[in-house]
């Protein structure tokens, strides 16, 4: 049956576009330029959407860059929230760190991190998504620190292991990992950061 059209569209009407395509396309924009090195133009170029479109769907650029966040934490960091259920401390730290790998392993994603590299934004017009990556952040910190504590409670981990120095310590192999992925480091090169960091950890290896 022939589909009836009860509006027609107009001449002068704004296309209709798939905002999830788009706000996938504007996510891995943010992720290889930062909030800061990224331009409107640049959004409109990669999601192929008009200024007036992209501002009717998804508001202004912070709004955008916050809601490609989202969509980057829920999909590309799922593995956090993974890794720190693992029965153990090494196992935590191992799930972490060879997530981070997978993820910078990936040909088909930017490499780097999109959380470090908006962490370090410093304009006046990015305080706002500076404050709120490091929120983000801060919330992981005290979920790994919690676990951490945990296990050591449980004699998983030395008594002498300070949780807040481990926890340091593993989000700066993160965070260094995913930095080095982003300044073109190969897999081998990541692989050995992520061995070596391991065989630092405390406790006896499994």
């Amino acid at each position: 049956m022939k589909k009836i059209v009860l509006c027609p569209a107009r001449m002068g009407r704004p296309r209709a576009f798939d905002t999830d395509r788009a706000l996938e396309a504007a996510m891995r924009v943010f992720w290889t330029k930062g909030y800061e090195g990224t331009t409107l133009t640049d959004l409109t170029d990669a999601t192929g959407v008009s200024r007036p479109s992209l501002y009717s769907a998804f508001g202004n650029k912070e709004a955008l860059f916050k809601m490609a966040l989202d969509r980057y934490v829920r999909e590309k960091l799922d593995f956090i929230d993974r890794a720190i259920e693992a029965p153990t401390a090494r196992g935590v730290a191992k799930a972490l760190l060879h997530g981070m790998l997978a993820m910078q392993a990936s040909d088909s994603d930017p490499k780097g991190c999109m959380g470090v590299i908006n962490s370090v934004a410093c304009g006046a017009e990015a305080e706002t998504i500076r404050a709120d990556v490091l929120a983000r952040a801060l919330v992981i910190r005290n979920a790994l620190i919690a676990r951490f504590e945990q296990a050591r409670e449980e004699g998983d981990l030395p008594l002498d292991t300070n949780p807040v120095a481990l926890t340091a310590f593993l989000i700066a192999i993160l965070q260094g990992t995913a930095l080095q992925a982003g300044a073109g480091a190969s897999y081998q090169e990541l692989e050995s950061l992520v061995a070596g960091s391991l065989a630092l950890w405390p406790g006896t290896p499994a």
